[in-house]
């Protein structure tokens, strides 16, 4: 299952999808975490050794391309190849619990997880380029990745509604908004539902810093059923962001049982690689006709396989791969 948080800047995201992520680890299963935020703090929340360097895959998109690409017959080059490009006959195909060249170059260990992180800006990028340049790694990584039972994709994503300026936010089978008791925060709710109400996107929100029944109300009255869970005052989470680092076993009994309800949530959500596919070729034909056609000098729609099968593959993928 692959789950997203977003929110307001400052409202949690990044410490929230790092405790679930922690949470998954503890209760052994495959987790890939990928920090897709341009202040990219995933990893210190990990508690990643600092002297561990993460490859950084939105400046090596080509090292991507060149492995997923594979032998597909629509996809004339690795330049030709765009963010949105959707899987065909002949593409490879991505299962978490493999060893692939992706994963063995872009990927470290962080408490039990696969970490891997889109980087931050370049020297070079500054007044040039927005951070979906970076971002567009995550959406092609997520186009050609197969999630099984018991494996899960945590992405933490940029703050706000920004990630809907691609068609990265429709690969996620729960988006779950970090919100805080405030107005600004329940106006970036009201704003990303907004955005997500004709895409097809499982929505729910976490309530965060709720310091009594008051603050838990106030979101649960503005989200309705949108809600999931609330999250409390932490001071496991307090000594944490100092570097003082414990089990997560020693997370406040309420706050480890926002953990479990989330987790319960994702996993009862139903896995519809037939939209997932249906949305990656929608979102790849608007991008080809609004912009990449003109960049790569070729009509990009003719890398959509009308004979592809998603479904089909993943099930034969996954019987040659037992």
């Amino acid at each position: 299952m692959r789950i997203a948080f977003v929110g307001k800047g400052g409202s949690g995201k990044t410490t929230l999808a790092s405790l679930f992520i922690r949470y998954l680890t503890q209760q052994g299963k495959t987790v890939l975490a990928i920090d897709a935020d341009i202040n990219q703090h995933l990893g210190q929340s990990l508690a990643l050794d600092s002297s561990k360097d993460v490859p950084h895959m939105g400046n090596q998109m080509n090292r991507i391309k060149e492995y997923v690409r594979g032998s597909n017959p629509l996809i004339t080059s690795n330049d030709s190849m765009v963010k949105t490009t959707p899987p065909g006959k002949g593409s490879r195909l991505m299962k978490l619990s493999e060893s692939n060249p992706i994963f063995e170059y872009f990927a470290v260990t962080a408490h039990g997880a696969k970490l891997m992180a889109t980087g931050p800006f370049q020297e070079e990028d500054i007044g040039i380029k927005c951070y979906h340049s970076k971002t567009g790694a995550v959406e092609l990584l997520l186009n050609h990745l197969i999630d099984g039972d018991d494996e899960y994709v945590v992405v933490d994503m940029t703050a706000g509604a920004d990630s809907f300026a691609s068609g990265l936010f429709t690969k996620f089978d729960v988006t779950v908004l970090v919100v805080e008791p405030t107005l600004k925060s329940i106006s970036v709710y009201n704003q990303y539902k907004a955005y997500a109400q004709n895409h097809d996107v499982s929505l729910g929100v976490i309530g965060n810093k709720l310091e009594n029944k008051e603050d838990e109300q106030f979101i649960k009255e503005a989200v309705d059923s949108d809600y999931i869970t609330g999250f409390g005052y932490s001071r496991f989470v307090r000594l944490t962001e100092r570097g003082q680092w414990q089990d997560i076993e020693k997370l406040e009994d309420s706050n480890i049982e926002a953990l479990e309800t989330l987790l319960e949530t994702l996993n009862n959500q139903t896995k519809d690689w037939n939209t997932f596919y249906r949305q990656a070729v929608e979102f790849h034909v608007k991008n080809a006709e609004s912009w990449a056609n003109s960049q790569s000098g070729e009509d990009l729609t003719k890398q959509v396989d009308e004979n592809f099968d998603l479904v089909q593959t993943i099930d034969t993928y996954f019987v040659e791969r037992r």
